[in-house]
Order: C-alpha cells, then structure tokens, then sequence
C-alpha cells in the first residue's frame, strides 16, 4: 500500500508536466501559426488593395478609352463629308470657274508691268541728225548715241561720223523715241533704266508687304471677304495708274496695288479647303491652266495695244466684275468650321447637295467637327502655338527658302525673256505656253507620285538647264532658247508644288497666315529679280547661272521636310507635327491622359 501510495502521484505528476508541456507547445504552434496566418493575411489583404488600385487605373483607361471612341463616333470629319461631291459636279465646276477667273485675273495684274514699262529704242536729240538714220551711224561708229551728243567740227548740217568730235562728248538731256506714247517716252527716262526696273520692284515690295496683312485677314475674316475686297481694290488702283502724268506717282500706286490687292493668296487656300486631299492634285491642276491662259492672254492683250494706257485699261477694268462674287461665292467650309460656324457651313453644304442632286444624312451634318476653341482665341496666340512648335518653326524657315528660290526663278525667267534673241512677244508667249504641259506634268506627279521628290527634281533640273544655258557658247541661237524654255518649265513645275506643299505643312488656323508669310519673305527674290536685266551688262549668263546654283541648294534643303501627299488638311499643331508619319494620330487610344488633352485643344 505504501508502495503504490508512494508512485501514483509521481506518474500524476509526469503525466501532468507533459500535458502542460504539450498544451503550451500547441499553444506556441497556434501562436506562430497565428502570427504566420496574420502574415498572410496581410500580404493578401495588400494584394487586394493593389489589384483594387490597378482595376480602379485600368477603369479610369477604359473609360478614357470609352470616351475617346464615343467622342470618334459621334464627331463626323469635314473630309467624309467632301467625299460625297464629285470634283467635277456642279458645285464644284462654278467654285473651280469662279476660283479660275480670279487666277486668270490676278496673272494679268501681277506681271503687266514687263509690258506696261516696257524699253523702246531711244536717241539723243541732235539739232544736225534730225533728218538721219542714226541707228545705222550709231552702228557704223564708236558713238554713243543714247546718251550723249558730240560737237560738230563743220556747222555745215551734215550728220556724218568724220564731222563729230569724239574727244568731248556731252550729256545729253533730250531724246528722241522710237515709240512716243511709250511709258518710257511720256516720263522721258532715256538713260535711266533704273527708273524703269524700279516699277517692277516696287511692285514686288508692295506684294510682300500686303501678304503680311491679307494672309492673317483671311485667316480672321475669312477668305471670302479678303478675295472680293482685294479683286475690286485691285481694279481701282489699276485704272488710277492708267490716268497717272507723274512717274513718281505711278511708283506710288505700284506700290499700293498689290499691298492692298493680292487675292490669289486667300484664293488658292479657299481652293485647296474646298476638296478632299484626293483631289487636291486636280484643283491644283486646274488653277494651273487658268494661271496659264491669263499669261498668254496678257502677251496677245500687250501686242494688240501697244499704248500702254489702253494696255492697262483693258487689264484692270474687266476686274470690277468681282464684285458680283459676293452674291455666287461661297464662304470656305473649313475655315467656318474652325471659327465655330457650324450653322453657315451646313448651309453651304446643304446648298451644295442641292446644285448635285444628292442627299447628305442630317445626322452626320450634326456631329460635323467644330472647332469651338479656336473662335475665341486670338490670331496673334494662334501663331505662337504654331511657331512654338520647334518642327513647324524649322518647316516655315525652309519654306521661306523654298518660297525665296521658286519665286526668283519664276520672275527672272519671265523678265528676262523679252531680252532673247528674237521677236520678244513670240519668245514671251513661249514662256508663258511651258505652264500647259507644266500643268500636266504636276497632276501626273501629284496623283501619282509624293510631294517632296516631285519638288527636288523640278529644283534641280531647273538648277541643270539654267547653269547649261548659261555656260552655252554664242551662235546656238535655238539651243539657247530651248534651255531657256526647258528651264521654265521645271520653274514652273515647283513654284506650283511649292504653293499646294506648304499649305499642307501647317494647321488651318494659320495656313493662310504661314503660306502668306512664307510668300511674302519670299518676294524679296521678286524685288531683286526686276533688276537681273542689269545684269545683262556684265555676261549675258550671269542671271541664268544665278538662277541654276539656287535652285540645286533648295533642291538639297527640301529633303529636311515630310511628305504630306497622304495626309488629310491638319486642323491644329498636333496633327501638323505628325505630317509624313505612318501613325497620324498620335491622339491614340492607350495614350496618357495628357496627350488626350494636348491634342484636343485648338
């Protein structure tokens, strides 16, 4: 008994001390298990929160998204709804006459100063020549007869080379003039050619200064309003020049004609606004031939009247008629647009439609884009969001060069064409004939090919015939001509691709501002070219070679600039900048928010 007394409570005892060993090593085990599981639940309760986070950004994209796509679907392009008219409906054929005849018009006030100023032969008047033939002594002789008269050695009358004194000459002060109604003759220039080229630049002054006032008017105002006012202010000042006594005072109006009546700058954006960029190429063309005609017309209007008061006459007052435009012509659609006139510019497609027997879906007409921002902002803001775009400021300074080499060689060659060998309206006329199948040479190229390589090889060709012809020997009469002829065609080709390239680089509420811009710096190769004649003086080829080592470094500068032949008119900075690319939207969807809002504004 004592025995067994004595161990049962020792085995309690151990069997105590591992139950509680156990209970507090399972109550350690849960514990850690515990603090295992809460770890656990932590992380799991941070991933949920993350993966919350993420849904909630991936909401937010898709919702941006969303909206983007809404914003897609319930906005219409202006360039779907052009799509509808036929280049050649009846629409468009009155817009395509009515924008023609302002081009065929505006060629006629642009370049009748190469006629109108035109130098006649002349002659010192000689008290004892009177009665003689003094061309041929002039040519038989060492005399000058232009521009001073000699002493006779015998007072006996007679006009013969032994009877003058060549050792004292005199200035002469009065002329004789092969044509007396001549410019030259009524404000008596002999031996002043500068005079005469004077005009032809100031006229070149005047329209770089007026592009600077009618491009950022049109882009205010309109290019309706700006082509009517600049048409019929045009004619005014025309037939004031016609009436004018004062050499000075016809300088004056020179100057003032094209400052205030330049339209073919706001025409041609009008008539690259009204069509899709598949038919540009064919607006373009069709310019072309009416800019052509109005060349030929002025070298037949200049050889039937002689007189040049009635030569100006016939020109200038024929242009009144555009005041009727303000009842048959329509408004640009894009621009309206762009200045949140949404209501008028339905109208006009509304109107359009009806002239074409078509029927344009309402419900498209009421999601057309409208650029609402852009109305209340001012032009002087619009051109610095232009400008501060670091890709369009390096597009508009070589524009400004492109604009500067096509303008120079356009009117070189046309001035300097009345100097060839030859009768001077026939070698006019062919000149002015190479813009027919220079028209048709840049709608094959347009249509079929981009816009910059057209425009390099047209540089460099003109840059090739024009260095040949200048460097081609006396007594190749022909050849000379038909590298001459050859050159003004491939001028010709590029002063037109300039003008529909460098409306296609910048947005439309500066287009006409920048294409203005780019004109009008590019008219000082138009102020210097009136005075290449004097050149003439030095070597006949030094104009030519002039022309030619431009054209090839041009040729060279356009290969900095994208091609545009693929892209839609761009509407603001952002598509602008993202001419020539293969993505152009660069407003895409998965984009950051940001980029969202930097394209949508203007």
């Amino acid at each position: 008994m004592k025995r067994t007394s004595v161990t049962l409570p020792a085995a309690k005892i151990t069997l105590i001390d591992e139950t509680v060993n156990m209970k507090k090593n399972k109550e350690e085990e849960i514990k850690s298990k515990y603090k295992t599981e809460g770890k656990h639940e932590k992380e799991e309760t941070k991933c949920k929160e993350e993966n919350k986070d993420k849904q909630t950004e991936e909401g937010k994209m898709e919702s941006s998204v969303k909206g983007v796509n809404n914003l897609k679907e319930t906005v219409v392009d202006l360039e779907s709804v052009l799509r509808e008219f036929k280049i050649f409906g009846r629409y468009h054929l009155k817009l395509i006459f009515l924008l023609g005849m302002l081009a065929f018009g505006s060629m006629w006030h642009s370049t009748n100063y190469i006629f109108a100023v035109e130098n006649y032969g002349y002659r010192c008047k000689h008290p004892n020549c009177e009665y003689a033939d003094l061309v041929k002594l002039e040519l038989n002789s060492s005399f000058d007869f232009k521009c001073h008269k000699y002493k006779v050695y015998n007072d006996d009358g007679a006009c013969v080379a032994d009877n003058f004194n060549i050792q004292n000459p005199v200035e002469c002060k009065e002329w004789v003039y092969e044509r007396p109604d001549s410019f030259v003759a009524e404000f008596n220039l002999g031996c002043e050619s500068w005079k005469r080229t004077l005009v032809g630049t100031m006229h070149s002054v005047g329209y770089m200064i007026g592009l600077f006032l009618v491009g950022p008017l049109s882009d205010k105002h309109g290019r309706k309003n700006v082509v009517i006012f600049t048409a019929v202010a045009c004619a005014a000042i025309g037939l004031a020049k016609s009436v004018v006594y004062s050499y000075w005072m016809y300088v004056a109006l020179e100057l003032l004609e094209p400052l205030l009546g330049d339209c073919y700058s706001a025409t041609f954006t009008l008539a690259i606004e009204s069509v899709t960029k598949e038919h540009r190429p064919i607006i373009i063309f069709l310019l072309s031939l009416f800019t052509t005609c109005g060349a030929v017309a002025l070298g037949i209007i200049a050889w039937l009247a002689p007189n040049w008061r009635i030569f100006l006459i016939s020109i200038y007052a024929p242009a009144f008629l555009y005041i009727l435009y303000i009842f048959c012509f329509d408004e640009s659609i894009r621009w309206l647009l762009n200045k949140g006139q949404k209501k008028k510019a339905n109208d006009i497609i509304r109107k359009a439609a009806k002239m074409n027997n078509i029927t344009i879906d309402e419900n498209k007409l009421s999601k057309l884009k409208c650029e609402e921002n852009s109305a209340n902002v001012s032009l002087t803001t619009l051109i610095k969001i232009t400008v501060s775009s670091k890709k369009l400021l390096l597009r508009l300074l070589c524009c400004i060069c492109m604009w500067f080499t096509a303008l120079f060689n356009a009117y070189s060659l046309l001035i300097n064409s009345v100097s060839l060998k030859g009768n001077k309206y026939l070698n006019f006329e062919l000149v002015a004939l190479t813009g027919f199948p220079a028209s048709f040479i840049i709608l094959f190229l347009l249509m079929k090919c981009s816009r910059k390589r057209p425009l390099v090889f047209s540089f460099l060709l003109t840059g090739t015939f024009c260095t040949a012809h200048s460097i081609l020997p006396t007594g190749y009469g022909w050849l000379s001509i038909l590298l001459y002829v050859s050159g003004k065609l491939c001028s010709s080709v590029s002063i037109r691709i300039v003008y529909i390239y460098t409306s296609e680089l910048f947005p439309t509420y500066t287009r006409n501002t920048m294409h203005a811009l780019c004109s009008a710096l590019g008219r000082i190769a138009a102020i210097v070219a009136p005075q290449t004649p004097l050149l003439l003086d030095y070597w006949e080829g030094l104009p030519s070679l002039i022309i030619g080592v431009l054209s090839v470094l041009t040729a060279c500068l356009i290969t900095l600039l994208p091609d545009t032949s693929d892209d839609v008119l761009p509407d603001n900075v952002c598509q602008a900048e993202a001419a020539g690319k293969k993505e152009k939207d660069i407003c895409k969807l998965g984009k950051k928010e940001k980029e969202i809002d930097v394209c949508s504004k203007l």
